[in-house]
Formats: C-alpha cells, structure tokens, sequence
C-alpha cells in the first residue's frame, strides 16, 4: 500500500506541474507562458440583430427586474410554448449557444408572432439576470406575466417599453434591408 500511494503522489504532482506552467510556440524563436485560458465569445453568425454594449445593459436590467416580478420565460422550451400560444412580450436569444441550432428557429417564431427578438453576446449574462444559475440561451420578457396583473410589473414597465421600442426599430431595420 505504501508503494501505492506513493506512485499516485508522484503523478498527481507531474499532473500539477504540467497545469501550472503551458509553454506556447508563438512562431519565432521566443516562447510564452500562458497561465489560464482567456475568454473569448464565439457569437454565431446567424445573430442579428446583435445589441450594443448599452442596449445589452438595460435589457439584462430588464429581465432582472421583471424576474423579480414573475414575468419571464426560461429556455428555449418555454419560449417557443409561450410563442405558439399567441403570448406577447421581448425575446432575447444569446448569440453564443452552441450548437446553434438549439435555437434557429426562435428567430422565425418570432417574426411569424410579430414579436420583437434580440440577440445578446453571452447566454451566462443571460441566466445570470434572469435568476437562474445556468446559462440560459433564451428569455422572453412578457408584461402580463404568470400573475396577470400589472402592478407587480410598475418597477419595470418604463424600462420594458424603451427597450421594446429600440429592439422593435432594430428589427423593422434589419427585415427591410
């Protein structure tokens, strides 16, 4: 036994070593250390309309604020029972899901329904804003709600609008041209 687990000492330690230092060929004769990965976001192409960096703030406060009010749909499954069901409201899809056809027919639902959709850049920042844990790939932001009553949706309703009509006038924008 003692031989045992002084053979897996050792190998988790060459196992450590390894992950603690990554030499990088950078293609000339100088070598870089690379200490973690950096993130990068690998938006599809299919996502269009994008919002900017302000518009993606006051959306992601947004769906805060109205996850606080019960008025949000998670998922792609819940989106697309809500949309068949004739509800209306703001879809916003993240632009990084993979694989992307998970959610390339939200957009088509969309314009079928009439309802104005958006895609984000990050499905974390999504689920994040809308209380979940998990990334999430898509939300919908409904007024009425599970609750149907219009007073829990007073603190968001001014927010809600504004990026309504923004996200409205993106998507008029991009469908005519």
């Amino acid at each position: 036994m003692g031989k045992e687990s002084k053979d897996r000492k050792e190998k988790k330690e060459k196992k450590s070593d390894k992950a603690e230092k990554k030499v990088v060929d950078a293609g000339n004769d100088s070598d870089m250390e690379v200490d973690a990965p950096v993130r990068v976001l690998d938006i599809s192409p299919i996502a269009a309309p994008l919002a900017a960096d302000k518009l993606t703030k006051k959306l992601l406060k947004t769906v805060k604020k109205a996850a606080k009010a019960k008025h949000v749909k998670r998922g792609v499954k819940e989106v697309v029972k809500g949309l068949r069901k004739g509800e209306k409201g703001l879809v916003l899809i993240a632009g990084d899901i993979s694989p992307i056809d998970v959610i390339t027919h939200v957009p088509v639902l969309c314009e079928e329904n009439d309802v104005p959709y958006v895609f984000l850049p990050s499905k974390e920042d999504l689920g994040t804003a809308g209380s979940t844990k998990r990334p999430t790939s898509c939300v919908m932001i409904t007024l009425g709600g599970k609750k149907k009553d219009m007073d829990s949706a007073k603190d968001y309703k001014e927010l809600y609008e504004e990026c309504f009509t923004k996200v409205k006038e993106m998507d008029e924008a991009i469908t005519y041209n």
